[in-house]
């Protein structure tokens, strides 16, 4: 193993606890402490160390990868100077110190992940996206690649309904995977140039597509307010406060402050 450094503070287990507690994620397999997760055709293995996590093998293309996926970006620092003036983030936020949400590295899957998730459990949609990735991917090691674009494509609808997907979700899928959109670009453009153009695709709502901003992009002012978990949340924290209303609150932290929620929430974090 070699040490990768991450940004101070980081809690390995706390920001890991989505691959543990939904069901098994095939292209981010979690076993013994350890991630394992294939870049290119290659399987990395990803652990606690102190001043960051042991990864194996690191390089540019692996690290890159693994940053992505561990929330690096994320500036907590300045989300935790933000949280400590509002009440309730300054109960919860530092009892989960070092919370990083993870990110999906890869933009497709980020979609089709929250394709998956559209309105069902996310017990459901773990199980529905492991099954997808163990038809459509590629073995590395104990880890599956997660289907590319130009795999699902060549698909036939029939066979991700065989999977647990709804038809229409199966066109969903399909249509994102033959047509997809210039990646390279989304990251370049503004939060709502980006939520426009993602809404034009067949199947892509404003939940999927705040969600993208949040989870791919690490868009700092993301905030899912059609996300019901997190309705529930801030409900449960905040009383019966306007979530659009709150999201103007916690700007610019809109993203960390989704996340510290949910998390709390889970955790069943009291006030």
């Amino acid at each position: 193993m070699t040490l990768l450094r991450l940004p101070e503070p980081y809690d390995f287990e706390l920001s890991t606890t989505r691959y543990r507690t939904w069901g098994r994620d095939l292209a981010n397999v979690w076993e013994d402490g350890v991630i394992y997760r294939a870049v290119g055709r290659r399987e990395v293995a990803i652990s606690a160390a102190a001043g960051g996590v042991d990864v194996w093998p690191l390089d540019a293309e692996t690290g890159a990868v693994v940053r992505k996926l561990l929330g690096a970006q994320f500036d907590l620092d300045a989300f935790y100077a933000f949280a400590a003036t509002d009440p309730v983030l300054a109960q919860i936020v530092p009892r989960l110190r070092g919370l990083r949400p993870p990110l999906a590295p890869d933009p497709f899957e980020s979609l089709v992940t929250s394709i998956t998730a559209q309105q069902v459990s996310l017990h459901a949609a773990f199980a529905i996206r492991s099954r997808l990735v163990e038809r459509f991917g590629e073995v590395v090691g104990r880890v599956y690649t997660f289907p590319s674009a130009e795999q699902l494509a060549a698909a036939e609808e029939g066979t991700l309904v065989a999977l647990g997907f709804s038809r229409r979700k199966a066109e969903y899928v399909l249509g994102l995977a033959r047509r997809p959109p210039d990646w390279d670009e989304f990251a370049q453009l503004p939060d709502a140039e980006v939520k426009a153009r993602l809404v034009e695709i067949r199947g892509l709502g404003e939940w999927t597509a705040d969600w993208f901003l949040a989870r791919h992009l690490a868009r700092p002012r993301a905030w899912p307010v059609g996300d019901l978990a997190l309705r529930k949340a801030a409900a449960a924290f905040y009383g019966g406060v306007d979530i659009r209303a709150l999201g103007a609150r916690l700007d610019p932290f809109q993203n960390l402050s989704a996340h510290y929620l949910l998390a709390g929430l889970y955790a069943g974090v009291g006030l």
